[in-house]
């Protein structure tokens, strides 16, 4: 896991989810959010098992595995998994785990996919508040998602809706090949 100067203060973009595998839309999406946003490093906090499906088909340690081959050349990206640390699977406590004891400042990455049903996460309107909200437009979700919960009551606290030159590539595409 990374070190941080404690006394910096840290931009920090944490990319949560399966990776089920990890793939070059990810990448994409971390250099998106660095530039823009001109974040320091991001932390791709892989999950054991996605609460909104049935399994993973990659085991956890071949999750991990592919997502840090992945991102080897990329100093800026930290893979890990964080759940048996923070003694939670829920996004709230993982930005608390990185907010506690440093000065951070946190945007939370996420596909807008994720924003369709975010109203359904654990404190999902409190994650608006300690985190900024990052989210990366993804091909045939755009319309379900500016219309969802989440998106009505998050943009006006400074969530950022971002398109962009996409990978045209997902997790279930890969695996289906």
């Amino acid at each position: 896991m990374a070190k941080y100067d404690l006394k910096k203060k840290v931009r920090l973009g944490i990319l949560g989810g399966t990776f089920d595998p990890a793939h070059k839309g990810h990448l994409k999406i971390s250099k998106v959010a660095k530039r823009l946003f001109k974040l320091d490093k991001i932390v791709w906090a892989i999950t054991e098992k996605n609460p909104f499906k049935s399994k993973s088909f990659y085991s956890l340690k071949k999750r991990v595995q592919i997502a840090k081959s992945l991102t080897k050349k990329t100093k800026y990206v930290t893979v890990g998994f964080y759940e048996k640390k923070i003694k939670s699977n829920k996004t709230i406590k993982l930005i608390k785990f990185f907010k506690k004891n440093r000065s951070n400042e946190i945007f939370f990455i996420m596909g807008a996919d994720n924003l369709i049903n975010f109203h359904k996460w654990n404190n999902w309107s409190k994650i608006g508040k300690l985190a900024k909200i990052l989210v990366f437009d993804r091909s045939g979700y755009k319309k379900r998602s500016k219309e969802s919960v989440a998106y009505k009551n998050l943009k006006k606290r400074g969530l950022k809706y971002i398109s962009f030159n996409k990978v045209n590539i997902s997790s279930s595409q890969i695996r289906n090949i």
